[in-house]
């Protein structure tokens, strides 16, 4: 017997259309923040308590291990689909914070990226050119899983307060990273590296 069709309200109706629109053509879920612009929400606790009415119906699920991670159940019923977090720009060039806040979700072929669906890992926008010489590009998406670096990995590191992508060399016992890019120099840590996720695989849109 066919369950019957769940009935949503227009609102709830356009809300399911812009999370796929958004997925489809950013290749990421929306963030509260980008549902509370897109539908002129007072508040983001108002974008999450239409999300929760549309889980309720069970149209869409959040991921039992990922906060805000939401996802439709077709997915989830893939069991090689994982949905990584979305964080914000990460240099490929000049070094700067990290986003604390995901700004999405990424729904990925666990396989295809080469990502165990028990590891730990994450997306970030790439920014700059200091990675070209390994065809790293300005907007690019760079997978990472948090694991332990080997020398000549590329490697997403916060080195002195600040975080960057680049290729992860020891020389003498001493950590450092470097770019691929001669216009580049090597950053040397004066303090701290800490290396914060290997990269896995590169996401490009093609506009």
């Amino acid at each position: 017997m066919f369950a019957p069709p769940v009935k949503l309200t227009d609102r709830q109706q356009e809300l399911l259309a812009y999370l796929r629109q958004h997925q489809r053509e950013q290749g990421v879920m929306p963030s509260t923040r980008d549902i509370q612009r897109h539908f002129g929400f007072s508040s983001q606790t108002a974008a999450m308590s239409h999300l929760r009415a549309l889980e309720k119906k069970g149209v869409i699920q959040r991921h039992p291990h990922k906060a805000r991670a939401v996802v439709f159940p077709e997915d989830l019923q893939r069991e090689e689909i994982v949905d990584i977090p979305l964080y914000g720009h990460i240099a490929a060039g000049y070094a700067e914070m990290q986003q604390q806040e995901p700004d999405g979700t990424l729904s990925l072929d666990a396989a295809t990226i080469g990502v165990n669906r028990g590891s730990k890992a994450f997306a970030l926008r790439v920014r700059g050119e200091s990675m070209i010489g390994v065809n790293i590009c300005d907007g690019d998406i760079a997978i990472l899983e948090v694991k332990e670096p080997r020398p000549r990995d590329i490697v997403a590191a916060l080195i002195d307060g600040e975080t960057t992508l680049k290729r992860y060399l020891v020389e003498n016992g001493r950590a450092f990273l470097r770019a691929e890019n001669p216009a580049f120099p090597d950053l040397m840590p004066d303090e701290e590296l800490q290396v914060q996720g290997v990269l896995k695989t590169l996401i490009r849109r093609m506009d």
